[in-house]
C-alpha cells in the first residue's frame, strides 16, 4: 500500500486510538493518586486524631505533663495551646517553639485538619505533616486547643514512587497502541485498497472485472459483494441500452429507407406515386420515433406526477375512441376500478393491450376490469381467441423488438414494442404486466388500488 496521507483513516484512526488511550490513562492515573493520597491522608489524620484524643482526655483531667511523649519522635506533633496563644504543653521536637498552627475547630466541629510544611531540628528542610486541631477543656473548663501531627513524608515517597513507575510505563503502552492500531487498521483497509484499485480500472468496454471479495464477512466483504452486485447490474443496463441503439437503428432502417424511396419516386415520378403511400411511411417512422423516446424516457426513470383515476372508466373512454378494428372488443367493467397513476400512460397500456390483442385474435377480444375480493388490487385482463403464446415465450413477449409471428409482415406485426412499453408503464406504477397460455392470449395488468378515485 502506498504512504497514507496525513488524513488517510489509518492516520485518522491511529490518532483517535492514541488520544483515547491517553485520556483513559491519565485519567486512571489521577484516579489511582487520589485513591492513594486520600488513603494515606486519611490514616495519618486517623492517627494523629487518636492521639491528640489522648492528650485531651490527660487535660481535662489534669494528668498534663509540660513534656508531652512523642511516640514516633520528631515524625509527629504534639501541642497544647490556649485560646491566648500560651503553650501549656509539647513534645520534645516543638519545645520552645510558638504555636504549631493558629486554626482551631470551628463551633460545630470538634476538631479540623490540614496539612502543612514544618521544619523541626536539626534538619531545616520543612517536612509535610497532617496537622489535626481538637477542642479540648482542662479540669479548671478552660478552653484549649490539642494539635497532633502526623509526618506525611511516607505518603508523598508513595505518590511519587508510583509516578516514577508509571511515567515511562505510560509512552510505552502508547507506542504499542499505535503499533496494534498502525497494523491492524492496515490490514483492514488492504482489501479497501485492492477495491479501489480494481474499481479504478474498469471502464465502460471492460465491465466484467468485478471487484475482489475478502473472505473476512465483514462490513468491508459486504462492500465488495454490493459493489459486485451494482457492476452486475451496471453491466446488464449497458447491455440493454447497447441492444436497444442496435435494434432501434436496424429497426429505423428500413422504413426510412421506405420513405426515402418514396420520396425519391414522387420527386421523379409524380405520377406514379399515390400519396397514402407515402403518409404511412411518415406514421410508421413517427410511431416508432415516439414509441423509442417513450422507452428513454421510462429507462431514465422519469418521474409522472400521479392522480386518482378510474381504471374502468378508462378503459371505457379508450374503446369508444378507437375505430372499428377487425375484431371487435367486448368490455367488462361495471363496478369502479380506483387506481393512482398517470391519465395517458394508462391509456398507452390500454391502447397496446388492444392493439395487441386485435392483431392476433380470430373472432373475439374481451377486456375486463375489476377489484380483487380484498379491495386491495385492481385487476385488467385482455384476453384474445388467436393462436396463443406459447409457455416458452411467455417472458419473451416482453422483450423489446420482439415478433414471435416470424410469418408476418412488418406493416402488420409492428416494431416489437408494444407489450415491453407497457410492462414498463405498469413497473413505473408498481403493478405487474404478465402474459398466460391458451387457449387465446391472456394478458394481465395488476394495479394498487387507491381509496379515493376520481375521472
Amino acid at each position: 500500500m502506498k504512504r497514507p496521507a496525513l488524513g488517510s483513516v489509518r492516520v485518522k484512526t491511529t490518532l483517535t486510538a492514541v488520544a483515547v488511550v491517553t485520556l483513559a490513562l491519565l485519567a486512571a492515573c489521577a484516579g489511582l493518586l487520589g485513591v492513594i493520597h486520600h488513603g494515606l491522608v486519611g490514616s495519618a489524620e486517623d492517627t494523629a486524631l487518636t492521639r491528640a484524643r489522648a492528650v485531651a482526655d490527660k487535660t481535662a483531667r489534669g494528668r498534663l505533663v509540660e513534656r508531652l511523649s512523642v511516640p514516633d519522635g520528631e515524625d509527629s506533633l504534639l501541642q497544647v495551646v490556649t485560646h491566648d496563644g500560651r503553650i501549656l504543653a509539647a513534645g520534645d521536637n516543638l519545645t520552645g517553639r510558638g504555636p504549631v498552627a493558629d486554626f482551631a475547630p470551628t463551633e460545630d466541629h470538634t476538631h479540623a485538619a490540614r496539612d502543612i510544611d514544618l521544619a523541626l531540628p536539626p534538619d531545616p528542610t520543612p517536612r509535610p505533616f497532617r496537622l489535626v486541631a481538637l477542642a479540648a477543656r482542662d479540669m479548671d473548663g478552660r478552653d484549649v486547643t490539642v494539635y497532633a501531627g502526623t509526618s506525611l513524608s511516607t505518603a508523598r515517597h508513595t505518590e511519587s514512587l508510583l509516578l516514577t513507575a508509571m511515567a515511562p510505563g505510560i509512552p510505552l503502552l502508547l507506542l504499542l497502541v499505535a503499533a496494534v492500531t498502525w497494523h491492524s487498521t492496515g490490514r483492514s483497509l488492504r482489501p479497501v485498497e485492492a477495491i479501489r484499485a480494481e474499481v479504478a480500472e474498469i471502464t465502460e468496454r471492460d465491465l466484467g472485472r468485478r471487484v475482489p471479495v475478502p473472505a473476512t464477512r465483514d462490513e468491508i466483504a459486504r462492500l465488495a459483494g454490493t459493489m459486485n452486485a451494482t457492476l452486475d447490474r451496471l453491466e446488464q443496463s449497458m447491455d440493454r441500452q447497447r441492444r436497444f441503439v442496435a435494434d432501434a437503428s436496424h429497426e429505423l432502417r428500413n422504413p426510412i429507407a421506405a420513405l426515402r424511396a418514396h420520396v425519391e419516386i414522387a420527386i421523379a415520378h409524380p405520377d406514379l406515386l399515390q400519396p397514402p403511400d407515402l403518409l404511412d411511411d411518415v406514421i410508421r417512422v413517427q410511431r416508432l420515433a415516439d414509441d423509442l423516446l417513450l422507452l428513454a424516457r421510462l429507462d431514465a426513470g422519469e418521474h409522472t406526477r400521479p392522480q386518482p383515476l378510474d381504471l374502468a372508466a378508462r378503459a371505457r373512454a379508450v374503446v369508444r375512441r378507437r375505430p372499428a378494428g377487425r375484431v371487435p372488443i367486448t368490455l367488462q367493467a361495471p363496478d369502479p376500478a380506483p387506481v393512482l397513476g398517470h391519465r395517458d400512460r394508462l391509456d398507452r397500456i390500454l391502447d397496446n393491450l388492444l392493439d395487441n390483442a386485435q392483431r392476433h385474435a380470430r373472432s373475439t377480444v374481451t377486456l375486463t376490469v375489476e377489484t380483487t375480493p380484498d379491495q386491495r388490487t385492481v385487476v385488467l385482463t385482455v384476453h384474445d381467441d388467436g393462436a396463443g403464446i406459447p409457455a416458452a415465450d411467455l417472458e419473451q413477449v416482453f422483450t423489446r423488438f420482439t415478433r414471435l409471428d416470424a410469418a408476418r409482415s412488418r406493416d402488420a406485426g409492428g416494431a416489437g414494442l408494444g407489450l415491453p412499453i407497457a410492462r414498463d408503464i405498469a413497473t413505473a406504477h408498481g403493478g405487474t404486466l404478465t402474459a398466460h397460455p391458451g387457449p387465446g392470449a391472456t394478458l394481465e395488468l395488476r394495479l394498487p388500488l387507491t381509496p379515493h378515485p376520481t375521472d
